[in-house]
């Protein structure tokens, strides 16, 4: 049975379906802005978890019940290890019943998440795939979030955008783009590697793909950080109402514009191009996208986040890494062949999505526990790259770990992440650039990292590079 929530999601998306030919969709989302505030005076409004940051207790000091990995702060303090740990060894599969974000069945071993993922008809993608919910007004439907067939149908039609070919093509653009980012370093003196190396580099591959403004491109990463930064979705620090639907406005309009000007050309004879939204316009299944404002916003967030969180946090995560393990390092320069198998290793290492949600389709049981039909079941990616029982010493980076690629961080099943070759590429060519150029990347203070359950990332990483000597 639907939810209050739900039903409300449900109209409101079709409202502004039906609005989409009539009201431009930047001024719809504003509308909405209005009308919820209005709302609010009138009837109240939804509530929103108080995320007030305290410090994270030992997790030895806490019964079972009273253990809760929603708690954004386990991963900004990062605690989270120990939290995992001892869930795995005594509750691998465990309800929490007093979240902020409210009940959930948490699933923290490598092989139970496995079973989660690869079986989604009794684990639903939707109607959302975080922890928490949406923006109160913004029912964004993406197909990261869909079932079959309209996940099939959806995905099947922006496939190609990183398919072999397209990736072959693209290299030599992302070794020109790193080189420019990585030759206007400052050597020998601390910057924040954050917004010089990750943030620029993202920002650049994702106007590539969807073929938007270059000059423009830090929109894309704004855009992604607002979304998925909000206290309801994923405890993060952003719980300004008026600042997101800003964002997201500014966004349609961005992207409407785009879309017009590409239909546009495509009508006066120019060729499609292999861009994300030329792909979208020439799917029979998603042609008509644009009529259906928040599947077409969902859509094109996903891309955003997809391409800028787990790239972005991969590429701070790494240089992290070498230097907590600096024997690693000394590894890797003494062998620039170890870079590929590296790659896969730092994405197991930081995992940069923490989590993804299901909804139980049926009763199910697992380990002894009943799973309702309609609980939500949490899959911790982060826990289970870090099972001792399938990964040999887990918290090690280990850039020749054998079988260094069976990790979670993409994920498993229908929902695989489908850019997943791409940010290896992304990861490799850093690599391979930052080597020829850097003798060491050393990291001169505390990371700083993000106030989130679902994106494990950095705001700040200070680094100095020492170049190499001719």
């Amino acid at each position: 049975m639907s939810t209050q929530s739900e039903v409300i999601s449900g109209f409101q998306t079709r409202a502004a379906n039906v609005a989409a030919n009539l009201v431009p969709m930047h001024w719809q989302i504003r509308a909405l802005r209005l009308l919820l505030k209005g709302k609010k005076l009138t009837l109240g409004a939804r509530s929103v978890p108080d995320v007030v940051e305290a410090p994270v207790p030992d997790v030895n000091t806490l019964a079972l019940d009273e253990i809760d990995l929603s708690n954004p702060f386990l991963y900004r303090q990062d605690k989270w290890r120990s939290y995992y740990k001892r869930l795995r060894d005594e509750a691998p599969v465990h309800y929490q019943q007093n979240s902020l974000f409210g009940p959930f069945w948490s699933v923290t071993r490598f092989d139970d998440i496995i079973y989660v993922d690869k079986n989604h008809e009794l684990f639903s993608s939707e109607p959302v795939i975080i922890l928490g919910d949406t923006p109160e007004g913004l029912p964004m439907e993406m197909f990261i979030a869909m079932d079959p067939p309209k996940h099939d149908e959806q995905r099947r039609a922006v496939q190609s955008v990183v398919s072999p070919q397209n990736l072959k093509e693209m290299e030599d653009l992302i070794r020109s783009r790193t080189e420019e980012v990585l030759d206007d370093l400052p050597l020998n003196e601390p910057f924040n590697w954050v917004p010089r190396v990750s943030i620029e580099l993202t920002g650049r591959m994702l106007a590539t793909l969807l073929d938007f403004p270059y000059e423009n491109r830090h929109k894309l990463v704004y855009w992604s950080d607002r979304i998925t930064g909000t206290a309801e979705s994923t405890g993060g620090e952003y719980n300004n109402p008026d600042e997101l639907f800003e964002a997201v406005a500014d966004m349609a309009r961005d992207f409407t514009q785009l879309w017009r000007d590409k239909q546009a050309r495509h009508a006066a004879g120019e060729p499609r191009s292999f861009d994300v939204i030329s792909l979208l316009q020439g799917s029979e299944d998603t042609q008509d996208m644009i009529r259906r404002p928040m599947e077409f916003l969902g859509n094109l967030t996903l891309l955003i986040v997809g391409g800028n969180d787990t790239t972005r946090n991969s590429m701070s995560g790494g240089v992290l890494a070498l230097n907590e393990f600096p024997d690693e390092f000394a590894k890797l320069k003494a062998n620039p062949e170890l870079i590929p198998n590296m790659v896969s290793e730092i994405i197991r290492w930081q995992t940069p999505l923490a989590h993804m949600r299901r909804v139980a389709t049926q009763d199910v049981e697992m380990r002894g526990k009943t799973i309702r039909k309609g609980d939500r079941v949490v899959m911790w990616y982060a826990s289970g790259n870090r099972d001792e029982r399938k990964i040999d010493r887990p918290d090690e980076f280990i850039i020749d770990r054998k079988g260094a690629r069976n990790h979670l961080s993409f994920g498993f099943g229908i929902h695989r992440c489908m850019g997943n070759r791409l940010a290896e590429m992304q990861l490799r060519i850093l690599w391979e650039e930052l080597l020829k150029r850097f003798e060491n990347i050393e990291v001169v203070g505390e990371p700083e990292r993000v106030q989130s359950n679902f994106v494990r990332g950095y705001s700040e990483l200070m680094v100095k590079l020492t170049p190499k000597q001719d």
